[in-house]
C-alpha cells in the first residue's frame, strides 16, 4: 500500500492526489462519480459544519471544514482540475475587485 500521508508544507496538488488515491483504494471511485454526486456530498459537509457550529462545537467545526476540503480536493482530482492553479488564478481576480464587490450581504 503507497504512502497516503499528508505532509505539513505539501502542495494542494499533492494533497489533492494522495486524497484521491485513497478514495480511489477504498472503492468510491469504482464507476465514474458524478459532479452533481460529488458537489451533494460537499454540501453535506457544508451543513455538517453549520450543525457543529450552532452547537458551539468548535472542535467538530474544525474537522467538518477539513471533510470539506477533502472531498473537494478528491473531485479535483477525479476530475483532472489542477485545483491550485484555479485558486491561484481566481486568487488573482479577486485581488483587484473592487470593495465588497457584488454587495451581496451572506
Amino acid at each position: 500500500m503507497p504512502d497516503l500521508s499528508i505532509n505539513r508544507g505539501e502542495t494542494i496538488k499533492t494533497m489533492g492526489e494522495k486524497i484521491h488515491a485513497n478514495a480511489v483504494l477504498h472503492g468510491w471511485w469504482e464507476t465514474p462519480r458524478t459532479i452533481p454526486e460529488l458537489l451533494v456530498l460537499i454540501h453535506s459537509e457544508v451543513s455538517e459544519a453549520l450543525e457543529a457550529f450552532r452547537d458551539n462545537d468548535m472542535v467538530g467545526f474544525a474537522e467538518e471544514l477539513a471533510d470539506i476540503a477533502i472531498r473537494l480536493l478528491d473531485a479535483a482530482e477525479g476530475y483532472q482540475i489542477d485545483l491550485e492553479h484555479e485558486i491561484q488564478a481566481k486568487h488573482e481576480l479577486n485581488i483587484n475587485r473592487p470593495f465588497r464587490h457584488g454587495g451581496k450581504l451572506l
